[in-house]
């Protein structure tokens, strides 16, 4: 009988109707909805002896990147500029490379004969904000900002900095988690932002070209207009930049449906450190003459060369977009319910995101404008499908098969269905909104990790059992693609928490054969952790790379590759 009511409850409730888009702005509530109701010690000897590597030796002290230790705090202990920085898998002492020059009033006037005098910034004023991450857990001190506006500006201040031996760290919209987009010490910035240039677009192949400094959500509203979208999309996309996307490999919310930027990028210009501009500005589906290059400058954030121009593939609009916000009792729930839909709902699957209930909580108490679509009680878990497809009938149809076999298998224990644009919205804010409900709880630690989907939401457990009540620690992210966004909110950075949760959480993830970065890149933070998810023969390779392109290590220094390799 409740199996027969269910069904008729679900038959007269599923009328949502296709909207076209969920680019409009979020809004700050829902209209009426349709309801249906240890550490481990074996296996890590070899990745601890590698990692000890990383030590600083001056007159007989050691230095250990195992010991956290306050932000933002610059000392000169033994007569060499060290940067302390916190709460990151840095976890300690940096030193200045000694190989790097100073900047000068000469090297100055020789950007500002380039660029211009405006191009040229060294208001300190304006430097904050381009020497701070935006979680303003990692500070630079740089004292010169270049804006250059074109690829041969670009080529023209690396060759000269190559030959000064000037350091220099590529910037975009500053949205990167692990500090590898702001100076560490004085690197000279070069911003892509006035490289916001879309040179071409196909309609017929749907290729767009475009320059690295372009925002990404313009470029989603050109392509819109254009009746097209893009295959990548990002909680931070009113600010990130599409060269910094690349550069780092941002997976975001449609990987589960399009696949990684290795897949969507048909090709790049990227400036080498010694000026060399790399045209392999490609618009064609298939080049198979030779190594295909542009490979390592998607991912490799800026360590390898500057990336200029882009041309990536989008695809088409499609008319008919659903999204439904559902309630799951566990996790194992959550599992069936993604298998499911990737066998009933196929090819008009475009989104599937988890959030559990600690971080629906952080969301309705620090968010504005946030509600809960499901309000008579908090769930332990949630779960939000998009489907896209060109069928409006026939993807209703599968949607409602969907979601009555589900219940009908108590995969879902509640849900609704977004009745229009402005619900839909509402419903992507809860999941997007989690990053910026956790600054304004507090202190964070965020870890951005792949594991296998079985053994995802473990790790999450195990970690709140190891800290009890000394934080809040949530899980979120990507269920489509094992993107396990791991959280740990509390009142202000401590340094016995953060002992707790390093190196656990890396050697948690490498024993289960998982990555320590998924998609927000290395960069300073994990820079000397890499060994947790590559071999030593790889990591080594990755060198041999670094040293050929890049021979006096200038480009984006301390972040990638472990210290001991690059110092």
């Amino acid at each position: 009988m409740h199996k027969r009511n269910s069904r008729a409850t679900l038959r007269f409730l599923l009328s949502s109707f296709p909207y076209r888009s969920r680019n409009p702005p979020l809004l700050p509530s829902a209209t009426a909805t349709a309801k249906f109701s240890s550490r481990f010690t074996s296996g890590f000897d070899e990745k601890r002896r590698l990692l000890q590597l990383n030590i600083v030796h001056e007159d007989q002290q050691v230095l250990s990147f195992f010991k956290p230790l306050r932000n933002f705090i610059e000392t000169k202990q033994w007569g060499v500029g060290i940067q302390r920085k916190r709460y990151g898998s840095l976890a300690g002492l940096v030193q200045r490379n000694p190989r790097f020059s100073k900047l000068n009033d000469d090297d100055v006037r020789y950007f500002e004969g380039i660029l211009g005098n405006k191009n040229v910034v060294q208001d300190e004023d304006k430097l904050v904000t381009s020497n701070t991450d935006w979680m303003h857990k990692y500070k630079g001190s740089s004292k010169l900002l270049l804006h250059p506006r074109t690829a041969d500006q670009v080529a023209q201040i690396l060759k000269y900095c190559n030959s000064r031996c000037l350091a220099v760290v590529p910037q975009g919209g500053n949205t990167g988690l692990v500090g590898g987009s702001v100076p560490v010490f004085d690197e000279v910035i070069i911003s892509l932002s006035s490289m916001n240039k879309i040179i071409s677009f196909d309609k017929v192949s749907g290729i767009l070209v475009c320059e690295a400094g372009c925002i990404l959500e313009n470029i989603m509203s050109f392509l819109d207009n254009e009746g097209f979208i893009m295959p990548l999309d990002l909680g931070a996309k009113g600010s990130c930049q599409i060269g910094g996307n690349v550069s780092t490999n941002a997976g975001g919310l449609r990987l589960v449906r399009y696949g990684s930027l290795h897949g969507n990028v048909l090709g790049v210009e990227a400036v080498l450190a010694n000026g060399t501009v790399l045209d392999m500005l490609k618009t064609l589906r298939k080049d198979n003459t030779g190594y295909d290059l542009k490979h390592l400058f998607i991912g490799s954030e800026g360590s390898l060369g500057i990336v200029t121009k882009v041309s990536i593939l989008t695809p088409p609009k499609l008319s008919s977009v659903n999204v439904a916000f559902l309630a799951c009792k566990d996790y194992n729930s959550c599992q069936k319910l993604l298998q499911e839909a990737k066998r009933k709902l196929g090819e008009i699957l475009s989104a599937f995101e988890f959030l559990d209930v600690q971080s629906m909580n952080l969301v309705l108490n620090h968010l504005e404008g946030a509600r809960n679509p499901i309000p008579t009680s908090l769930h332990n878990f949630y779960v939000l499908i998009e489907t896209t497809g060109s069928d409006e009938s026939f993807d209703k149809q599968k949607l409602e098969a969907f979601l009555l076999g589900s219940m009908e298998n108590e995969l879902i224990s509640d849900g609704v269905l977004a009745q229009d644009i402005n619900q839909a919205s509402s419903f992507w804010l809860l999941r997007e909104g989690i990053p910026e409900a956790l600054m304004k709880a507090g202190a964070v630690y965020k870890y951005d990790l792949s594991i296998p989907l079985e053994d995802m939401y473990k790790l999450v457990e195990e970690m709140r059992s190891r800290l009890g009540n000394t934080a809040n620690v949530i899980g979120y992210g990507h269920l489509g693609d094992g993107n396990l966004h791991l959280n740990v909110s509390t009142p202000h950075y401590d340094e016995k928490i953060l002992s707790q949760i390093e190196p656990f959480v890396y050697e948690w993830t490498s024993k289960h054969r998982g990555s320590i970065s998924a998609e927000h890149g290395i960069g300073l933070m994990k820079a000397n952790e890499i060994y947790y998810s590559k071999s030593l023969e790889t990591v080594q390779v990755m060198a041999s790379i670094k040293n050929l392109m890049d021979p006096n290590h200038i480009l984006n220094p301390y972040k990638v590759l472990p210290h001991s390799l690059t110092s």
